[in-house]
């Protein structure tokens, strides 16, 4: 299912139904995207206004990273639900022989370790966009602020939100299985955090506060 062609109507009832698809990972990649729009935004409205030159430089790379990022997104969200749904299929195959059984394990596996690879993916994404948005909220267009921290907020909550899902992905799953997502996550959990905060004291320290 390709949830960017849906309204937003469309897609809060999809996710406040029954289904388990869409679920929290293709919510982290849409909020990434919305984050990577409003960014955009900002970056928009501090290029070739002369009271911001100081932020061109940030807005310029901001836009470089943003436009990409709210393609990818889209594309993360259908291929997290995807994934998804595959784990469930991988769970309703038969089990009646030993072939069977080790058939079925193998499946779920495999699909499992895909549903952890996708949201990892929208991590390491939001991680980007957080990276540079510090300099924008330092930098950029100052009417526009706020909408640098909301990004921020909804950049952190992708992250955050995404890593949430490897996580559980990974637990049914044997420690040979995934080992590099393993590896990398205390640090971009921790990365999360850092860069985010930071991105809150400089809104708060542009709005004199």
């Amino acid at each position: 299912m390709n949830w960017m062609d849906m309204s937003l109507r469309e897609f809060q009832a999809a996710l406040a139904s029954s289904s388990p698809t869409p679920g929290g990972g293709t919510a982290a990649a849409i909020a990434l995207g919305q984050a990577s729009a409003l960014a955009c935004m900002v970056a928009d409205l501090t290029l070739g206004k002369d009271k911001w030159e100081a932020g061109w430089v940030a807005a310029e790379h901001i836009q470089s990273i943003s436009i990409p990022i709210m393609t990818r997104s889209g594309v993360l969200a259908e291929d997290d639900s995807n994934a998804f749904d595959e784990v469930m299929d991988a769970f309703k195959l038969p089990k009646e022989t030993d072939s069977e059984k080790n058939h079925r394990k193998e499946c779920i596996r495999s699909s499992t370790l895909q549903a952890a690879k996708v949201p990892f993916e929208t991590a390491e994404v939001a991680l980007e966009l957080l990276e540079h948005l510090t300099d924008l909220a330092v930098h950029g267009n100052a009417n526009a602020v706020t909408d640098v921290g909301v990004a921020g907020l909804l950049a952190s909550a992708a992250a955050k939100g995404a890593l949430f899902n490897v996580e559980i992905n990974l637990e049914s799953l044997p420690d040979d299985m995934g080992e590099t997502l393993r590896e990398r996550m205390p640090e971009m959990k921790q990365q999360a955090k850092v860069r985010s905060r930071k991105i809150m004291e400089a809104v708060r320290e542009r709005m004199g506060q």
